[in-house]
């Protein structure tokens, strides 16, 4: 299944917050070298998994064990016709490929101007800067989601816009100032110092805040009493845009239905062949998830309150 539809889920995002971060690093770690040993391979990283940002690819491990690709340690010289790494070891090379990025985040339009944008690059919630007079400028997909950026990107449009049209309004400049400074603090305990890393954020987590302020954050207390199927649905399965249209400005009819049958759309263009034998949808009795999500979000409360 693609990753995103089995990693970001509310039922995960609420474990997150209660499992200590090395434990989720150790499990993390110990399913991805299951499947492809990274200390074997040459490729194991410094930092821990939650660290930084992950690259997923499905094609190294073949290409390392079938010669086409060659792990070595970092380049120490280059000659005229070869590298010298620092292990010692040559190779004769015909080219080399500079794969050093590029600069994340510039706005030479508007750094010169302080009230625009800080030498931080100071956002409030990755979206407006906050010295600003009247909210007349909103940055959409300038930030580092644990997921897809187009559903952010989307909650940010659909949020911007309200603020643009005054249904929306946004704090005052210490209100917002203090919310980037605690963002920042946050981010710089969880994440190495990186630019990638500074507009950092975990996908339900960041999708939820934003329809908070919308107005279409799904209530799952409501849905699990009069509606259940469906608030199982939101919990365990994947966190897709649909949750954000059961409610509130923008609500569409078709939202339901479509989240309902989301994993049918995922499968129906793998399945090529129907087998006699298929496994049931999930794996986990309904009964026994219910329970859990009732316990989780009873918690989750108890906690916030507390």
């Amino acid at each position: 299944m693609p990753v995103d539809t089995v990693l970001f889920t509310r039922f995960n995002a609420v474990l997150t917050r209660f499992y200590p971060t090395f434990l989720i690093n150790r499990w993390a770690e110990n399913k991805l070298n299951a499947r492809f040993n990274h200390d074997v391979y040459g490729l194991l990283p410094q930092h821990r998994f939650l660290s930084h940002q992950a690259t997923f690819s499905d094609d190294l491990p073949n290409h390392i064990i079938s010669g086409r690709i060659l792990i070595k340690p970092n380049v120490r010289e280059f000659t005229e016709t070869s590298a010298i790494f620092e292990d010692g070891t040559e190779e004769d090379l015909d080219v080399i490929i500079f794969a050093t990025g590029y600069t994340t985040f510039s706005f030479p339009f508007l750094e010169n101007n302080s009230t625009v944008l800080d030498s931080q690059r100071s956002m409030f919630k990755f979206v407006f800067p906050p010295q600003l007079e009247k909210p007349s400028l909103a940055f959409i997909g300038i930030l580092q989601p644990v997921g897809a950026t187009i559903p952010t990107s989307e909650l940010q449009s659909r949020w911007a816009v309200r603020v643009f049209k005054g249904l929306n309004k946004l704090p005052s400049v210490s209100g917002m100032m203090d919310d980037i400074r605690k963002k920042r603090e946050k981010i710089e305990k969880e994440f190495l110092n990186n630019p990638r890393d500074t507009c950092r954020v975990q996908y339900v987590d960041y999708m939820d805040e934003i329809a908070s302020e919308i107005g279409v954050k799904p209530n799952l207390l409501s849905l699990f009493l009069w509606d259940p199927k469906l608030a199982k649905d939101i919990f365990f399965g994947p966190c897709t845009p649909y949750q954000y249209r059961l409610q509130g400005p923008g609500k569409w009819a078709g939202a339901r239905r479509a989240i309902l049958t989301q994993r049918e759309r995922i499968i129906k263009p793998l399945r090529t062949r129907t087998l006699s034998h298929d496994q049931p949808p999930y794996s986990v009795p309904f009964w026994l998830k219910s329970i859990c999500a009732v316990l989780l979000f009873v918690l989750t409360l108890i906690i916030i309150k507390g």
